[in-house]
C-alpha cells in the first residue's frame, strides 16, 4: 500500500518538511519520501493529514473492560448507603439476573461497606461490587458460597479477591466475554488510534487466547501476560516474551505479572510511612503480597525462562523492594504504575534498565485520596518529569476498566495533571505533550523506513497548541479520539472513519 499526501506528526528523530508518501510491504514501512511512484497495491490518499505510530495501551485488562458495559456503575456513589440503593434498583429492573457493579471508591464513605448490608436486600441473586481500582470485592452472602469463598461480614480483598475473580463468569452463568465481544472491544479501542494492547488479565491463558484470535478477536496487536499461576504452562510451552503464541505474529506472548502490593483505595499499597487514617489494623503502611523471597523466586524463574517481569508496585515502600529484586535477579522488565517513589529509587529505574509503566489518568482519580491518606508525600506521586529527566523508559496505559481505555486521556492527564477547574497537581511533574505521545507509541517516534505500519492517520496534529495553554491544549488532547481518521495494524486497516 502507498499512503499519499502525509504531514508526519514529530515525536523524534527527522521529519520532511511538507507531505510525503509512505509505502508499507509485508507490514513495514519500506519507504518514506514525496512523490514515491505507485507501485503493485492500493493507494490511501491522506489528503494532507497527519500521520504517526499508532497508540498502545500498556496496561489493560481486556475481559473486564469488555464486561463492563454490562456492569452495574457505581462510580458516582458516595456512601454504601447509595450503593445498596443502586443495587436494590437493578434487581428491581432484572430481578431474575445476577447484579455485577463496578466502580465504588469507599475510602472516603462515612461508612464501611459490608456483607450484611447486601444480605438485607431480598433477592436469591448473586450481588458482585467490584471496587474501582479493582482490588477488591464486596459481595453479599449467595454470591461469597458461589466464588466458594469463606463466610465474613468484610469485602474480599488482593490475591484472595484476584483468584476469585477469574470465578466469577461461574456466578453469572455466561461471562459476556466471548471472541465477539472481545473483538467490539478492540473495534472500539482502534477507533482512538490504538494498535496495540498488553493484556493484564487475571484469569485465563495462552491455549484461551489462541481459541478467542483464532475465533476472530485478531484486529489489534496483543501481548498476552500470565501470572504466577500460569507460569509453569508458560514454561512448559518454551515461550519467551516476544514469541507468537499462534501462526500470527501480531499475537504474542507478554511478561509475567505480579502483584506486589496493594492500591492506595484499599490502604494496602506498602508504604514507608503510615496510613494517616483508615489504615488496615496491625498493616498501618499497607502490606506486600508476597515475601521478598518469594518475589525474588518469581523473577528468577522468569529471567531464567526468557520473559520479562510486570510488577504492579504503588507504594514507594514495594517500588523499592521490586527494584532489589530486580537488582538481585538480573531480571527484565518493569514496574506498573510507580504511583509513590522516592527521588532515589527513580534513578535506580534508570540505572537498572527497568521500565516504568504508568496510568496518568490515575492520578485524576487519587488525588484528593492521595492527600488525605498520604499526606506530604504528593509531589512524590506520578513523577512523570523526574523519569524522564533521568532517562527511565516511561510507557502510557490506561489499567481499564479502572480507567477508560483511552490513550489521548493519559496523554492529556500527564501533560496537564488535572481534570477539573483546578490548578495542576504537582505541575513540576508534568511532561510535555510530544514526551507523553512518545510514550504511548511502544518506543517509536517519528514514522519512518523501518517501522512496523501500525499506523494512525489524523485530521489535526497533536502537538499544535504544545507549549501554549496547558490547560487548552490538554482539553484538546483528552477529545483527540475525535480526530482519528484511519488506523492500520501491520498494513492492514483496523478502523476507518464512517
Amino acid at each position: 500500500m502507498l499512503i499519499r499526501d502525509a504531514r508526519l506528526v514529530a515525536l523524534g528523530g527527522p521529519v520532511a518538511d511538507g507531505a510525503v508518501d509512505v509505502r508499507i510491504e509485508d507490514g513495514r514501512v519500506t519507504e518514506v519520501g514525496p512523490t514515491l511512484p505507485q507501485g503493485p497495491g492500493e493507494s490511501y490518499d491522506a489528503a494532507g493529514r497527519w500521520l504517526m505510530p499508532g497508540l498502545w495501551d500498556q496496561h489493560v485488562h481486556l475481559g473486564q473492560w469488555t464486561l463492563a458495559s454490562a456492569r452495574l456503575d457505581l462510580a458516582s456513589v458516595r456512601s454504601g448507603a447509595e450503593a445498596v440503593a443502586a443495587v436494590r434498583e437493578r434487581l428491581e429492573e432484572w430481578p431474575d439476573l445476577p447484579v455485577i457493579g463496578w466502580g465504588h471508591r469507599p475510602t472516603a464513605w462515612p461508612d464501611n461497606p459490608a456483607v450484611s448490608d447486601l444480605d438485607a436486600i431480598d433477592t436469591d441473586q448473586p450481588i458482585v461490587l467490584i471496587a474501582g481500582d479493582g482490588h477488591h470485592g464486596w459481595l453479599n452472602t449467595t454470591a461469597l458460597h458461589m466464588l466458594a469463598l469463606s463466610t465474613r461480614d468484610s469485602m474480599v480483598s488482593e490475591g484472595e479477591w484476584f483468584q476469585a475473580y477469574g470465578r466469577l463468569a461461574g456466578v453469572m452463568g455466561s461471562d459476556g466475554t466471548g471472541p465477539d465481544a472481545y473483538r467490539r472491544s478492540m473495534e472500539a479501542a482502534a477507533a482512538l488510534g490504538v494498535v496495540g494492547l498488553v493484556d493484564l488479565e487475571f484469569s485465563g491463558g495462552v491455549a484461551d487466547w489462541v481459541e478467542r484470535w483464532s475465533a476472530g478477536a485478531d484486529l489489534l496487536r496483543i501481548r498476552h501476560a500470565c501470572y504466577a499461576d500460569g507460569l509453569d504452562d508458560v514454561l512448559a510451552r518454551g515461550l519467551r516474551s516476544g514469541d507468537p503464541l499462534g501462526d500470527d505474529p501480531r499475537l504474542t506472548m507478554g511478561p509475567l505479572k505480579i502483584i506486589s502490593d496493594g492500591s492506595l483505595n484499599t490502604r494496602t499499597a506498602w508504604c514507608c510511612d503510615p496510613y494517616a487514617e483508615k489504615a488496615v489494623p496491625g498493616f498501618e503502611e499497607g502490606q506486600p503480597n508476597q515475601t521478598p523471597a518469594e518475589l525474588r523466586a518469581l523473577l528468577a524463574r522468569a529471567a531464567a525462562g526468557g520473559l520479562d517481569v510486570a510488577v504492579h508496585a504503588i507504594g514507594d515502600r514495594a517500588v523499592t523492594e521490586a527494584l532489589d529484586a530486580f537488582a538481585d535477579t538480573g531480571a527484565r522488565g518493569g514496574i506498573e504504575h510507580v504511583q509513590l517513589t522516592t527521588r532515589d529509587d527513580v534513578r535506580r529505574l534508570a540505572a537498572l534498565g527497568v521500565r516504568a509503566s504508568v496510568q496518568p489518568a490515575h492520578l485524576l482519580d487519587d488525588r484528593d485520596v492521595t492527600e488525605r491518606l498520604w499526606p506530604g508525600r504528593a509531589e512524590r506521586c506520578f513523577p512523570l518529569r523526574w523519569m524522564l529527566d533521568d532517562g527511565v523508559d516511561v510507557v502510557l496505559g490506561s489499567d481499564a476498566p479502572v480507567s477508560p481505555l483511552d490513550p489521548w486521556l493519559a496523554v492529556a492527564a500527564a501533560v496537564h495533571r488535572s481534570g477539573d477547574e483546578r490548578e495542576p497537581w504537582h505541575p513540576e511533574q508534568a511532561i510535555t505533550a510530544r514526551e507523553a505521545l512518545a510514550a504511548s507509541t511502544d518506543g517509536w517516534g517519528t514514522v519512518a523506513v523501518g517501522h512496523p505500519a501500525d499506523l494512525v492517520l489524523l485530521d489535526a496534529d497533536p502537538l499544535d497548541g504544545a507549549g501554549g495553554d496547558d490547560r487548552a491544549h490538554a482539553q484538546r488532547l483528552a477529545a483527540f479520539a475525535d480526530h482519528v481518521v484511519a488506523t492500520w495494524v501491520a498494513g492492514s486497516r483496523a478502523y476507518v472513519r464512517p
